[in-house]
Formats: structure tokens, C-alpha cells, sequence
């Protein structure tokens, strides 16, 4: 049960809920649930706007907002996660690793839909270093009653993990440059300074490199020489159109390779090729990373790090969202793009 008293009238009294200060630069608990309010405190209360508290009686069946956001945080979390402390009724979830984040949205909204309670968290196969916040959640009324709280812990046991994090576990990346002019020392190469710059960001290493001229039996002993020597995953990079002397598709081909797709929904990335040649991932890249900050690859190359397959069912929706709006400066992934 909730009593609502005057501040002049709750010396003595404990606070059973956080109280929050909102001022230019700042905003936190002023009074933290368990304070036992006295004389002085008073005027700040009165300050903050504050001219009367709330002391919180729990009955049997009743959990306050600290203990139901701790619950709620034990439920939803896979691995590669931890848990903050509350903080004005609210606990949050951080990776404990880098990795991609992996939500279940059907579970999420089936939760959210339950009311009185909320969970919130980024979007799906975002990459996350080890301390990023990926997930707040938190009871609307400062109490909830156990039941309904066990009916939030129940389903999300049917879906567990609601929230998870996926680590980068193929670290072996093989660069195949391809292109006559670039072969031939006619251009500079510049696709591997930005592809190599990619792969690292995340924590994976360049194991093997070779640029080679617009012939696919070239690129395809390639792909099967740097399978033989460790790269999990092999990207090759231009030459991706549909122009007669494009040799990449017709290269990975010959490797062997099954193409699982060769096109994208997405907005630069669309002449994007994947295939498998045995346990090692082949992605064909258009020249597209070279001139565009984000493309399909910055969307797909994270989520194939983590082992992960992809398929052609599986990156139709990337439709959706997956049109660059091409902004002045680019702030991706903080941006709509191939979310």
C-alpha cells in the first residue's frame, strides 16, 4: 500500500522510492529509496518540486519496482550479459564481451505487451563492445503484484533467451583483390587499407592477402588456396556487376562454392554475393565499400563473424531500411540504415 504524506509531515520516515532531480547538466536520484528523511532535507525536497512522498507498505503479494527490475533482468538475459544495480526503479543489461546483440522481438513485444512493466533495448545485430549498454527495464507503479510478475518471468522462459550476445568466433579473414588495373599496378589498391580497417574494427586479423587480374580461374584457386590456409571467412572484393569481364560471381563459382545469393535489397551493397565452400564463408563485395562509409557488408560481415549462416529467406527484410539516405556525415551504425 501507498500513503502519500506531506514532505513537513515524513521526518523520520524512509523514503520507498528513488527521487529524482532534473537540472541543466544533470539528472539523478536526489534521494535514494531507503533514505530516512530529515529536517535539513526539507527544503531541497521542496525545491525539486517535491511537497509530498510516498511511503510504500508492502503487502505479501506485492514486489517493489527494485526487486521486480532485478527479476526482469534475470529473465530476458542470455549470455554475455550483466546486470547494473537499480537506479530509480530501473536496472539495465551490458555486454560483458564484443559481440552482436541478438533480440527475440517476438518475446519483446509479448512482454511489453503485458503492461505495468517494460523492457527496452537496441536493435538487433548491433555490434557491441564489452560494456555497452544493450537493455533497460523497469515496472511502471512503484510496486507490482507477484503474479503478474511471475507471468512475465514464465514467458520469458518460453522464449529464452529474450536478449543474448553473440561472440565474434571466426577471426581468420582471406582478402582477394581483384582487378586488372589494380593487378597490374595501373591504380593503387585501395580496397584493402578500407576492408582491412573494417574486419579489425570488430577484433578479426587478415590472414591472407593477393590482389589478382578479372580472371576467375585466378580468383577461384585463390579461394580454395586461403580455405587450405585458415580463412574462415573470405571476401572478395570487385568486380561484382553484371559487365562481361566483372570475373568475381563466375570466380567464386568455380571455387566450388554454394551460392546461397547473389543480390541484396540494400542500397549501396545490392550486387553482394555469399556462398559456402565447406565450414569457410565466401562474400563477394561490390566496389560500393569504396565510396559509400556504409554498405550491405558493414550490416552483413559482423553477423557472419559470429558463425552465424546467412540465407536468402533471411536478408529479404533488409528491404526494409536498407535504402542509404546518404547524409551529409555519415553517423552509421547511429542511423535508420539496415535496421
Amino acid at each position: 500500500m501507498i500513503s502519500k504524506i506531506r514532505v513537513e509531515d515524513a521526518i523520520g520516515k524512509t523514503l520507498a522510492h528513488d527521487i529524482t532531480k532534473i537540472a541543466p547538466g544533470f539528472k539523478g536520484p536526489a534521494f535514494k529509496r531507503g533514505h530516512l528523511i530529515k529536517q535539513e532535507d526539507i527544503p531541497e525536497l521542496l525545491n525539486i518540486g517535491k511537497e509530498h512522498v510516498y511511503i510504500l507498505s508492502l503487502s505479501a503479494d506485492e514486489v517493489h519496482e527494485d526487486q521486480a527490475a532485478i527479476r526482469m533482468a534475470g529473465a530476458v538475459a542470455g549470455s554475455g550479459l550483466e546486470r547494473t544495480e537499480p537506479s530509480e526503479g530501473r536496472v539495465n543489461l551490458k555486454a560483458t564481451y564484443p559481440g552482436l546483440v541478438k533480440i527475440n522481438e517476438e518475446a519483446l513485444k509479448a512482454i511489453n505487451l503485458l503492461g505495468e512493466m517494460i523492457v527496452v533495448t537496441i536493435h538487433s545485430d548491433t555490434v557491441c563492445k564489452k560494456g555497452t549498454p544493450v537493455a533497460g527495464m523497469r515496472i511502471i507503479p512503484l510496486s507490482i503484484e507477484e503474479n503478474k510478475l511471475a507471468k512475465m518471468e514464465q514467458l520469458a522462459r518460453r522464449y529464452f533467451p529474450v536478449v543474448n550476445m553473440a561472440p565474434f568466433t571466426l577471426k581468420k579473414v582471406g582478402l582477394i583483390i581483384t582487378g586488372s588495373e589494380v593487378a597490374k599496378g595501373r591504380i593503387e589498391d585501395r580496397f584493402t587499407p578500407v576492408l582491412t580497417k573494417k574486419v579489425e574494427k570488430i577484433g578479426c586479423t587478415v590472414n591472407c592477402q593477393t590482389i589478382v587480374t578479372d580472371d576467375d580461374e585466378q580468383i577461384a584457386a585463390k579461394i580454395k588456396e586461403f580455405r587450405a590456409n585458415g580463412s574462415e571467412i573470405i571476401i572478395c572484393s570487385s568486380g561484382m556487376s553484371v559487365d562481361p569481364d566483372d570475373a568475381t560471381p563466375s570466380g567464386i563459382r568455380k571455387s566450388g562454392a554454394e551460392i546461397r545469393f547473389y543480390g541484396l535489397p540494400v542500397l549501396p551493397g545490392a550486387m553482394f554475393m555469399y556462398g559456402k565452400l565447406g565450414t569457410t564463408h565466401i562474400m563477394g563485395v561490390p566496389a560500393c565499400v569504396l565510396h559509400s562509409p556504409a554498405t550491405a557488408f558493414d550490416k552483413l560481415f559482423p553477423i557472419i563473424a559470429t558463425g552465424e549462416e546467412l540465407t536468402f529467406e533471411g536478408t529479404r527484410g533488409l528491404g526494409h531500411g536498407g535504402y542509404c539516405m546518404n547524409c551529409d556525415h555519415c553517423n552509421y551504425p547511429v542511423c535508420p540504415f539496415c535496421k
